[in-house]
């Protein structure tokens, strides 16, 4: 499978802004540019994408950033992946044209809808939640708690 960097890092973006954001402050695009090391004109392509998706609300003025329009929990990776590229989770169909017998059809049952259907299962149970997670318990952070090594 091949993902697209506008999929890797608008999933990289939503969950920078799900972790910085928790207490209640907006996340800039400059402060997710720095930490996540993506070109801040990228970003703001990014970001559009996320907000017209409804994952994240803008702030503007002094104060501005970006926040979760809804929580961690509520936002399944079913829901990203259609919002970023609705291709990804989309069924996939081999072109027959008739001169291989039923063989295409079989991969396309047992192959590729299998899988589908299996990627469909995955991203439909786990949230941004369940990714931030994963994500402190693989760096080694506690929640609220950051790991400094000098």
């Amino acid at each position: 499978m091949k993902i697209s960097t506008k999929v890797e890092f608008g999933i990289v973006a939503l969950a920078d802004i799900a972790i910085y954001s928790e207490n209640g402050d907006t996340v800039s695009s400059a402060d997710i540019s720095r930490r996540q090391n993506i070109s801040q004109k990228y970003l703001e392509q990014i970001l559009v994408a996320l907000r017209q998706a409804g994952f994240i609300r803008g702030q503007k003025g002094s104060r501005g950033g970006y926040t979760l329009a809804r929580p961690a929990s509520g936002i399944t990776f079913a829901e990203i992946l259609d919002g970023l590229d609705n291709n990804i989770l989309a069924d996939t169909y081999i072109n027959d044209d008739g001169s291989s017998g039923d063989l295409r059809e079989t991969v396309n049952s047992c192959i590729w809808e299998k899988l589908n259907g299996y990627m469909r299962e995955f991203t439909a149970k786990m949230t941004l939640a369940d990714f931030i997670e994963l994500h402190r318990s693989d760096s080694g952070e506690s929640e609220g708690e950051f790991m400094y090594y000098i």
